[in-house]
């Protein structure tokens, strides 16, 4: 095996345990983290003046702990997910949050853009799984063959074609959905 991880750098900034980072192909520089500071953090990680990852902004709007982020696959939003009960959409480039998702009665413990960006899915500490549209409207609550405990993590197959949610939880269970008319969504 010839290759080696050697260290760069430490990101600093939080003021709180951090929960998540992600980072996307398109926006190959950047990173964004959440924390249990009820904040995001977006980094540029191009080395500048000897330093790897300089913040460029913090994003706020949760009014509790941030347990998940993930960014769109074009690399413009940021979808986080908090203990608040609420998801929050933000734009990258302005540093705002543009949407508030409301509905689950739960933690968010785990949220997912899919591949083509147009369709969003939570999974909840009120063991439920919820699909939305980017304008925040909740489409669809995951209730027929649903997890009985808490769902820690969700996520969409990259098939645009035949989209498919995979979810997992404190029932031990991994649970696979076939999106039927995601036109609809």
């Amino acid at each position: 095996m010839n290759e080696q991880l050697v260290f760069r750098g430490t990101l600093t900034g939080h003021r709180g345990w951090v929960t998540q980072i992600a980072t996307n192909a398109a926006q190959p520089d950047l990173l964004v983290s959440s924390s249990r500071d009820k904040s995001l953090i977006v980094w540029d990680l191009r080395r500048e003046c000897g330093e790897y990852g300089l913040p460029v902004r913090s994003l706020r709007g949760h009014s509790h702990f941030v347990s998940d982020v993930v960014m769109s696959s074009d690399g413009v939003y940021a979808l986080a997910g908090s203990w608040d009960r609420s998801l929050r959409l933000y734009d990258l480039e302005k540093g705002i949050s543009t949407r508030r998702f409301c509905g689950h009665e739960g933690d968010v413990l785990s949220v997912a853009f899919s591949a083509d960006n147009r369709q969003i899915v939570s999974g909840s500490r009120d063991k439920t799984t919820r699909l939305w549209n980017t304008l925040g409207h909740c489409k669809y609550v995951f209730t027929k063959g649903g997890h009985t405990d808490w769902v820690s993590s969700v996520r969409f197959s990259p098939n645009t074609d035949r989209p498919i949610v995979v979810t997992c939880g404190w029932d031990k269970l991994v649970k696979v959905s076939h999106i039927v008319s995601s036109s609809t969504f």
